[in-house]
């Protein structure tokens, strides 16, 4: 009875990782028959799982949406407190927070019938986190939640992508994986018009279309989403400034890690180097840390400080 419970469970979390799996590669996955599959899937369907299954032999099962989520047996309101708390989660400046929730809440909205994503959508609309500056959003919730299936079941998707300057294009890619990044979710994906590994902010994404094509991955640049993202941020900044600070280094980087390299320089004093888009942006950043400012480069970063200082102080 053990191996059956935790032959389910695992079945599940199968389920749960691709939209559709073929029935001959999912009980090879599983190391059983397909007539103990099929056993299987009927336990979790009696569990109150929702399996849809194709006969033949091309055929498969993938986990639909339904009425409940056994088996936590949490009832309407509480599945929609739950979705919502993820989605609060996904903003989150948190390392690994953001990332971890967002595979969660891919999950949680799979199983929900859509009586309740709607109840998701409109609450999610209406609120705005209170941790998120100018009480803006990083993505929009839909939007974040499409790619990151599109990235857990390995499948091509196409979109609509406003560049910074204002360009706009439609992309065809292999989305990879979501990177959160200061309080920004951005895609890593393979450009197949392209033919070369690109990150996309998702606030700049529109009309994500799922296509139903699978892919195998392809190895990431560098072995690592983050560092990839975090490069080509680096590489577009128009800004790079410094400044010392005295404050800990450890509160610095609580408050603007995701923006800036914070180094030591001893227990009250650290130093932070930021690439920025714009000179205002790095002043909020620096302004953000908590510290008062020592010395700072260059002189134009310096100037910039003093005028700000004067306009607030002026206030």
């Amino acid at each position: 009875m053990a191996d059956t419970s935790s032959r389910t469970l695992r079945l599940l979390s199968l389920l749960q990782t691709h939209r559709y799996w073929l029935g001959a590669e999912l009980a090879e996955r599983m190391g059983v028959s397909l007539r103990t599959l099929r056993r299987d899937v009927e336990r979790l369907r009696d569990l109150g799982y929702p399996v849809r299954s194709d006969r033949g032999v091309g055929g498969g099962y993938q986990l639909a949406p339904g009425a409940s989520l056994p088996p936590l047996a949490l009832d309407d309101d509480e599945a929609v407190a739950l979705a919502v708390g993820l989605l609060t989660a996904a903003q989150t400046s948190i390392a690994g927070i953001a990332e971890i929730s967002v595979r969660a809440l891919a999950k949680v909205i799979q199983v929900m019938p859509p009586r309740l994503r709607r109840q998701v959508e409109a609450l999610d609309t209406a609120t705005v986190s209170a941790d998120i500056p100018w009480a803006s959003r990083a993505a929009d919730s839909k939007q974040l939640v499409a790619v990151a299936r599109a990235c857990r079941d390995d499948e091509r998707i196409t979109f609509e992508y406003t560049a910074a300057d204002g360009a706009a294009t439609s992309r065809r890619v292999e989305p990879r994986q979501l990177v959160s990044l200061g309080r920004r979710w951005y895609l890593v994906a393979f450009d197949l018009d392209r033919g070369d590994w690109r990150s996309f902010r998702l606030d700049r994404m529109t009309e994500t279309t799922a296509t139903g094509v699978r892919f195998r991955p392809r190895v990431l640049p560098a072995g690592d989403a983050a560092a990839f993202v975090e490069g080509g941020i680096r590489s577009r900044s128009t800004v790079k400034v410094a400044a010392e600070l005295t404050a800990p280094a450890h509160e610095v980087r609580r408050r603007i890690g995701q923006w800036a390299r914070v180094v030591t320089i001893d227990d009250e004093r650290c130093r932070v180097e930021i690439d920025a888009e714009s000179m205002d942006w790095a002043v909020i950043a620096v302004g953000m840390s908590g510290g008062r400012v020592v010395r700072a480069s260059p002189p134009e970063f310096v100037d910039r400080l003093k005028d700000w200082s004067d306009r607030l102080t002026g206030a």
